[in-house]
């Protein structure tokens, strides 16, 4: 059985894959729904701001392990990463991330939460400055689903061992999250313009609002999350590295790629 979709549509892109998927053999399947997926993504990308495919060359890695799949995406397998692109947004005010992945299941091992709470998530982080001062909107699969944001606020602190799980101002959610199965294929992308954030989950907005006029948020590069689960994913930002796997010294002095295994 054959059929043909436009790729002008993401919303007719994503049906498709989960018709395809409704047969059986979700993660056979779900292969091909990248590759169309991909297709809707370009045309979707060509319409808004620029973004870049960022490879693992780009990314420094602070916690876990991120690999490279011999189709040139990205994969996680382990209970907890963490990334950020080796460079600053071309933009200090607007910074843009994406990430479009396919949920494998669970990890082998979990870890909890530095809460203690056990969650599988995957999300953006925005202007990450460090582990104590970031954006964060992430989707959660278990025990919950749907699409949180929060501010991390340690201005005095830096490194996860000084501020651990301190500093959350969570905003409450505002629409619900479609759950996420093995095999499917789903999009997060976040835009944060001044301090106005837009995150959409499928191309629907799932949260929309300002951060707070009072809030002095944080500067530093876009990056990704992932917690307890396995995923084949591409990555994009509007951030445009400069140079290839160099840690570059943010304003204060520290460096940007500070692996930290409590991250």
């Amino acid at each position: 059985m054959t059929f043909q979709v436009s790729c002008h549509d993401r919303g007719l892109i994503t049906g498709a894959c989960r018709w395809l998927t409704s047969f059986g053999g979700a993660v056979r399947v779900s292969g091909a729904c990248l590759a169309v997926f991909g297709c809707a993504f370009a045309a979707v990308a060509q319409q808004g701001p620029s973004l870049q495919r960022i490879d693992r060359d780009w990314l420094c890695i602070t916690n876990g392990a991120v690999s490279t799949l011999a189709s040139g995406r990205l994969a996680i397998d382990a209970p907890s990463s963490r990334a950020v692109v080796q460079a600053a947004a071309t933009n200090a005010a607007d910074q843009i991330a994406e990430i479009r992945f396919q949920y494998l299941g669970p990890s082998q091992e979990s870890k909890p939460l530095s809460s203690g709470e056990l969650r599988r998530q995957i999300g953006l982080k925005l202007q990450a400055a460090d582990s104590c001062n970031l954006i964060y909107a992430m989707w959660h699969i278990e025990p919950d689903t749907r699409v949180a944001v929060s501010i991390k606020q340690n201005p005095a602190l830096h490194s996860h061992e000084q501020c651990g799980a301190r500093g959350y101002f969570n905003f409450k959610s505002q629409t619900g999250a479609t759950p996420i199965h093995p095999g499917e294929v789903h999009t997060l992308r976040a835009e944060l313009h001044g301090k106005d954030l837009t995150v959409m989950a499928d191309g629907k907005i799932a949260w929309q609002g300002s951060l707070g006029r009072e809030l002095a948020l944080p500067f530093g590069p876009p990056g990704f999350r992932t917690d307890n689960a396995r995923f084949a994913f591409d990555y994009f930002a509007s951030a445009v590295p400069s140079s290839r796997a160099v840690p570059r010294p943010t304003p204060l002095g520290r460096p940007q790629c500070v692996p930290s295994e409590g991250d």
